[in-house]
C-alpha cells in the first residue's frame, strides 16, 4: 500500500534538517511514499526546496499565505511563476483567506489570493486552498476565477452544507488529523457524503496530530491513522480507500500513479 500525504509543513516539524530528513525516511517505511511540501513565504520554500530537491518522495508547492499578505516579498509574482517551473513543484499553494488571525485587511487578503489564482490558472498548476472564518468570500471569488487545474480546500473545516456548495466547482476536499476527534461531527459527516473521488488526506504536520498520536508532535507517518478512520467512517475495506486516496491525490497533482 502508498499513502500520499497532499499537505506538510515539514519545515516546522524540526529545525534541524536532518531531523527534517529522519522524518521523510519514517514515512517511507510507514508506506507515505509522496509529500507535498508546504510552506507559508517564499524564502521558506526556497530552503526547503534546497533541503529536498534530491530526494523523489518530496514534492513541493509554492505560494503566499495570507499570514504573509503584509510582506509578500520583493517581485514576488515573478519568484512564484519562475518556482512553479521547477522539477517536482506540483502546486500553488498555500493561498487563501483568513479572517480569524486578521492578517492585514480583507481587501489586502482577496487582491493575494486572486493575483496567486490567475498565476495557477497562467501556469497550469492546482491551488492549495487556506480557508479560516472566509468560506463565503472564497466560494464568491472561485465562481469567478476558478484556475482550469482546480483547488483543494486543506484541512477541510467547513459544514456539509458548505461541501456541497463547493461541489458544484472543481475541488477536492482534504481531510487532517481532526477528523478523528469526536468532537468533529460535522467533519464525520461531510467525510461520509462526498463523492469518494473527490477526497484527500493529509497530514497537516506538525498541526492536527490524530486522535491516536495525541500530545504527540505530528508527522507525516501518522498519516495512517487518518487513513483508517476514514475507511471506517465510510463502511470501506482498508486497502481499497488506500488506493482510491492515492489515485485521487496522483490525478489531482497530475502525477502519475
Amino acid at each position: 500500500m502508498q499513502f500520499f500525504d497532499t499537505h506538510a509543513h515539514i519545515g516546522l516539524i524540526y529545525d534541524d534538517p536532518i531531523d527534517q530528513l529522519r522524518v521523510v525516511q519514517d514515512a517511507r517505511r510507514a508506506g507515505v511514499t509522496r509529500i507535498i511540501s508546504i510552506c507559508n513565504s517564499l524564502r521558506d520554500f526556497e530552503q526547503r526546496y534546497a533541503d529536498f530537491k534530491s530526494i523523489p518522495q518530496v514534492f513541493h508547492a509554492v505560494g503566499i499565505s495570507p499570514s504573509e499578505v503584509m510582506n509578500p516579498g520583493n517581485d514576488w509574482v515573478q519568484v512564484v511563476e519562475k518556482s512553479l517551473k521547477l522539477p517536482n513543484v506540483v502546486a500553488l499553494g498555500e493561498t487563501g483567506l483568513d479572517y480569524y488571525k486578521k492578517f492585514g485587511s480583507k481587501n489586502a487578503q482577496i487582491e493575494l489570493f486572486i493575483t496567486q489564482l490567475e498565476i495557477a490558472n497562467k501556469m497550469d498548476v492546482p491551488v492549495i486552498i487556506h480557508n479560516r472564518n472566509a468560506g463565503k468570500d472564497i466560494l464568491e471569488i472561485l465562481s469567478h476565477r476558478m484556475p482550469s487545474c482546480g483547488a483543494v480546500f486543506h484541512c477541510y473545516s467547513e459544514n456539509l452544507s458548505y461541501a456541497k456548495s463547493a461541489l458544484d466547482y472543481n475541488v477536492y476536499f482534504s481531510f487532517a488529523g481532526n477528523l478523528t476527534y469526536r468532537s468533529t461531527r460535522d467533519l464525520h459527516e461531510t467525510a461520509m457524503y462526498l463523492p469518494v473521488d473527490r477526497i484527500l488526506v493529509e497530514s497537516e504536520a506538525p498541526f492536527m496530530v490524530p486522535a491516536e498520536f495525541r500530545n504527540k508532535r505530528n508527522v507525516p507517518s501518522y498519516i495512517t491513522s487518518t487513513v483508517k478512520f476514514l475507511a471506517d467512517l465510510r463502511d470501506m475495506d482498508y486497502e481499497e480507500m488506500v488506493d482510491q486516496l492515492w489515485k485521487n491525490s496522483c490525478r489531482f497533482f497530475k502525477l502519475p500513479e
